[in-house]
């Protein structure tokens, strides 16, 4: 990412994606990050394509991503926000789900779809944040929710 100034950071590749999360294929699911105000929001997007796995029994002759994937999608970028925010690139620290509220599901995401997800952090104290997650097609909102993080180290072997 680059720095426009100390907190702003504009387009990130698949490639700085995979050195923050550890989520490989088929469960890695942001392509790109757009936009990043550290401690503050990011809008990242995901590219949904006929040959996700899911699509084969989601549903046979009406393809349509499941709303926990997109949720999953809307905390995979939150994870992103948190670690850049953090300055964790690199430390193995994990983003793990902790909880989930108000989620509403509003237009069916379909192959094809650009979906762009935009999170904000709503509070942040030491390692728990609380986010809030819109996921957008083009002007219209697909899904809402806000979401709760911990981040901490990988469970030991």
């Amino acid at each position: 990412m680059t720095d426009s100034d100390d907190k702003t950071m504009g387009p990130a590749d698949i490639r700085r994606i995979l050195n923050l999360l550890p989520h490989r294929y088929p469960m890695l699911l942001v392509d790109r990050v757009e936009s990043m105000v550290r401690d503050t929001s990011i809008h990242a997007v995901k590219a949904v394509t006929i040959n996700e796995p899911f699509f084969q029994g989601h549903f046979p002759g009406r393809p349509i991503m499941p709303g926990v994937l997109i949720i999953e999608a809307l905390a995979q970028a939150g994870g992103v926000l948190a670690i850049e925010s953090l300055g964790l690139a690199g430390s193995g620290k994990l983003v793990y789900f902790m909880g989930i509220d108000g989620v509403k599901f509003r237009k069916p995401v379909e192959p094809g779809h650009l979906l762009d997800l935009h999170v904000t952090i709503l509070q942040a104290k030491r390692n728990i944040c609380k986010f809030e997650g819109r996921a957008m097609l083009g002007d219209q909102l697909a899904t809402e929710c806000q979401f709760t993080a911990m981040i901490a180290d990988p469970p030991s072997d």
